[in-house]
């Protein structure tokens, strides 16, 4: 099993980035791919999980150690697969998710993508009073160069990859355009946040 991959980053689309490391190019699953842009032909260390299927071995990635392991506690629980863990991960609000679990807030936890009524009660079943300081985490990286309408177009994509509907990202796309000058990280950030009100 990988720990982590140390490489060079090459290519980054709205669900996965591409990191060549010994003349190898690894497909990684991120929650946030745009959140790497400022590190484009860099190299980059990402901490990764791997998910052994009959029809496919897949790759997740992540910026930390703490990130993973928040990835790790989400997929144990019943219902909760490796997609749905990327989104919940990918609203980057940590602390919120960790205080909706701990205080059984399900209607807070319904707001994710693929989580219904069930598996938010799973979640708090399974997960209340488990974290510690260490599962709260955050994507750091910042993209230097923004581009406004590239940028919002790729950040939308990359919110429908994660499982978000097209007629939810309408809701928010006027408020979007009205703060031109971001990455496509930060309208990510930017839509996740306006989601979850």
């Amino acid at each position: 099993m990988y720990e982590y991959i140390n490489g060079k980053l090459t290519k980054i689309t709205p669900t996965y980035i591409v990191i060549e490391a010994n003349l190898i190019g690894y497909l990684i699953n991120v929650a946030n791919p745009y959140a790497w842009s400022g590190k484009m032909n860099n190299t980059v260390k990402i901490f990764v999980h791997q998910v052994i299927r009959e029809d496919a071995h897949t790759l997740f990635g992540f910026v930390s150690e703490s990130e993973k392991a928040l990835f790790l506690r989400l997929i144990s629980v019943s219902g909760i697969g490796p997609k749905s863990a990327l989104a919940i991960i990918a609203a980057s609000d940590n602390e919120g998710l960790i205080n909706a679990i701990d205080n059984n807030d399900i209607k807070y936890l319904t707001k994710f993508p693929g989580v219904g009524k069930k598996t938010a009660m799973q979640m708090i079943l399974d997960l209340a009073g488990k974290f510690d300081s260490t599962g709260a985490v955050g994507i750091s990286l910042l993209d230097e160069n923004p581009m406004s309408n590239i940028a919002l177009d790729e950040a939308l994509e990359a919110l429908q990859a994660l499982g978000y509907r097209a007629s939810e990202l309408t809701k928010i796309k006027k408020s979007l355009e009205a703060e031109p000058n971001l990455t496509s990280e930060e309208y990510i950030k930017h839509a996740l946040k306006l989601m979850m009100k």
